[in-house]
């Protein structure tokens, strides 16, 4: 397929993933549709302009707002492919999760699919989340976890556990709508704790805590992380595995650019511990002074070495922890965070 002729629309573009997806695309030729927030805030745009600073005739920023369906429609006209990454993302705790999360995440992504399929739209990738298959209490012990395992809608809302419901939900309406009103393909990419070199000025909720960890900042042996959930559980309760930016922008593009994908797509290069992550960092820089936790960070977890079975079939070729841990932290050094 040839990138020349076709127009893809990023929501979510000034992202963390979404800016490592326009600027892939742009490397591929396409022309890129990116949205923002704010087109008025530099932080959201300098980073994107200066990745298209070679052609900036192929790269369009729009201000959208998710729950305005107007704005969307602007953005997708003359797409043939949107990349549905845009949703929020709390940093600290939800104090109206309905507002702040649920609806932005829920809402938008049905809008951004009705807008797709009115602009004609061929194919939308949505990007979920590890977090809409984890927590799972009631998954069996003994069956690694995989495409069919969904997050307890239940167990979230009695816990408070805002984020995994947000993208919960948010995927299963995108598969309702798809199975429902149709005319448009809908693919879906479930990536893990995504790491890497950071492209836009602000970090993402994965690099933050990895930064924490560095600094050993807030972390207890328990490492009782509250704050890229929102909520009261521990973070590793939600920790699946990592995986490196640059491959969780692949894996959407090549989701969308084979026709036979379809369905959910694990993206991460192991399912692992919280543990192996905080060892293998530890391990990496012991300058750093890690903390070090209990071998079994999740008890009911099964470790598997190449969960990601249907990207791999697909072609993917996911780094390692070692790089993840390696790019991740030469990034943070470069950026200034740590010396």
């Amino acid at each position: 397929m040839s990138g020349k002729s076709e127009t893809l629309c990023v929501t979510g573009g000034s992202g963390f993933i979404g800016s490592w997806i326009v600027r892939l695309l742009l490397d591929r030729g396409y022309a890129v549709h990116a949205t923002v927030k704010n087109l008025s805030d530099p932080g959201e745009t300098k980073h994107l302009e200066a990745l298209a600073a070679a052609d900036p005739s192929r790269l369009r920023l729009f201000q959208i707002d998710l729950l305005d369906r107007e704005s969307i429609l602007a953005a997708l006209r003359g797409c043939s492919g949107v990349f549905h990454v845009a949703s929020p993302c709390i940093v600290d705790r939800v104090t109206d999760p309905e507002r702040e999360l649920l609806d932005p995440a829920v809402k938008g992504t049905l809008n951004v699919l009705r807008s797709a399929k009115e602009c004609g739209v061929r194919r939308v990738v949505v990007t979920s989340s590890i977090s809409a298959i984890v927590p799972s209490p009631s998954w069996p012990a003994d069956v690694v976890k995989d495409e069919e395992c969904w997050a307890d809608v239940d167990y979230c809302k009695k816990n408070g556990i805002w984020y995994p419901l947000s993208k919960t939900l948010a995927e299963k309406a995108a598969w309702e709508f798809a199975e429902k009103e149709g005319g448009v393909e809908v693919v879906v990419v479930n990536p893990g704790t995504v790491m890497g070199p950071v492209i836009p000025p602000m970090l993402n909720a994965s690099m933050a805590m990895l930064l924490r960890l560095l600094q050993a900042s807030r972390v207890t042996t328990k490492m009782t992380e509250r704050v890229s959930l929102g909520c009261d559980e521990p973070y590793e309760n939600f920790f699946m595995g990592s995986v490196h930016v640059e491959d969780v922008a692949l894996s959407h593009i090549l989701l969308y650019e084979n026709p036979s994908a379809s369905g959910r797509h694990l993206c991460l290069e192991a399912i692992s511990h919280f543990s192996d992550f905080a060892a293998k960092v530890a391990e990496l820089y012991p300058e750093y002074k890690v903390a070090s936790f209990a071998k079994d960070t999740q008890p009911g977890l099964l470790r598997a070495k190449n969960p990601a079975k249907k990207l791999m079939v697909l072609g993917m070729k996911f780094k390692s922890m070692e790089e993840i841990i390696k790019d991740s932290v030469e990034s943070l050094k470069s950026k200034g965070y740590i010396s």
